[in-house]
């Protein structure tokens, strides 16, 4: 049985998997069409998994700019009548309201965004956030866990779908840039790296206990048996 504790394996922070699908690459002009978070959980033996996921279609604002080309690669049509789509201070708050009760289950005090290219998720949720007026946003502003540098480092590959083939996880073109597909595909593919890096963060721990970075009655995580 692994002590390993989320609290502690990222500083505090959640790391909270999302993906969006947009109407162009401005987050400030143009709609934000679907998101989806995928929450990320320690297993018994301190690995890390792929945990519940969440998505939801948004309707774009008012005045959102609709590149065609956007549309051309994610498949979506933003006024299809069968379109659940909802307002999306009510998708950013649905999906907050996840975040929020999985940090306190953690014991984390904040969430970090975890995506592929991360910047460009983090940019839209930040730009949704300030156009809603909303005031709790779990997530740091400014820091996420990009998975294409990751992979770059750890798999010598940049591009999600290739990453994931390298990686040994299923990949489906046919499903790809679907919000929660994407987001699914990246928590795999960030467990996966995370995991593989098991031995470096346990050798970490143990030298920031030496430092007396971490107080000494706190047990120290179990080593990979």
């Amino acid at each position: 049985m692994s002590t390993i504790a989320m609290s502690r394996r990222f500083r505090g922070f959640l790391p909270v998997v999302v993906d969006v699908e947009t109407g162009g690459f401005n987050s400030a002009t143009d709609a934000l069409l679907e998101i989806s978070a995928v929450m990320i959980v320690l297993d018994a033996d301190g690995n890390l998994q792929r945990g519940e996921s969440y998505a939801y279609h948004v309707q774009p604002f008012e005045g959102a700019n609709i590149e065609p080309a956007a549309l051309a690669v994610n498949g979506i049509d933003p006024h299809h009548p069968l379109r659940p789509a909802i307002p999306e201070r009510d998708a950013l708050q649905r999906i907050f309201r996840e975040v929020r009760t999985a940090m306190r289950a953690a014991d984390c005090r904040r969430a970090v965004l975890v995506g592929h290219n991360a910047a460009f998720d983090l940019g839209f949720v930040n730009a949704a956030v300030a156009r809603t007026d909303i005031k709790r946003n779990p997530f740091h502003p400014f820091s996420c866990f990009d998975t294409a540098t990751l992979a770059g480092v750890a798999l010598g590959q940049t591009v999600l779908a290739k990453a994931t083939v390298v990686a040994n996880i299923d990949w489906d073109s046919g499903s790809a840039h679907s919000a929660r597909y994407d987001a699914e595909r990246t928590a795999d593919l960030f467990c996966t790296i995370a995991n593989g890096a098991r031995e470096s963060y346990l050798r970490a721990e143990e030298r920031a206990r030496l430092l007396g970075w971490i107080e000494a009655d706190t047990p120290p995580p179990a080593a990979e048996g």
